[in-house]
């Protein structure tokens, strides 16, 4: 696959992630959590910060400085992509996932200025820092990139 196809598959996912975004800002109250199994509850939050909610009690800047972090992954990523030759699936596939996460994250940013979250797992007391969709991507797409950097890239054969 060329570059446009991963480039055009991070963008439709950045907008599947905006538009879960939109369905849990219409259908939930800020804060007020919607238990779906016991480990999984939807609850609304919006974050300001970075990854649990680093800068997320600055003064404002932290907007502005996250954008443009998110547009230089972005672009980078993409011209990434671009200089891949084809035969690179897994790693086209992180870098894929990786952009959408941070596309979808920018666009709250620039347009919010903050990000909306709403998927929160927990356990007994535990309860892990709630997340959205834009952030499973870049999850599961810089863990790919690791593991292909760690254990060995793989062939173009």
């Amino acid at each position: 696959m060329t570059y446009r196809v991963w480039v055009a598959l991070a963008v439709a996912l950045a907008v599947v992630d905006q538009a879960t975004k939109l369905w849990a800002e219409s259908r939930l109250d800020l804060h007020q959590s919607v238990e779906l199994l016991p480990f999984l509850s939807l609850t609304l939050g919006y974050n300001p910060g970075a990854a649990f909610s680093f800068l997320g009690d600055a003064a404002g800047w932290q907007r502005w400085f996250l954008a443009g972090v998110a547009a230089a992954i972005s672009i980078y990523v993409i011209f990434w992509l671009r200089r891949l030759a084809r035969g690179h699936l897994w790693l086209s596939s992180g870098l894929a996932l990786v952009l959408a996460g941070a596309l979808g994250n920018l666009v709250d940013r620039l347009r919010l200025g903050y990000v909306v979250d709403f998927i929160h797992l927990h356990y007994g007391g535990f309860h892990w820092p709630i997340f959205n969709v834009a952030d499973i991507a870049i999850t599961l797409g810089a863990g790919v990139v690791i593991v292909l950097f760690l254990f060995g890239s793989e062939s173009t054969h």
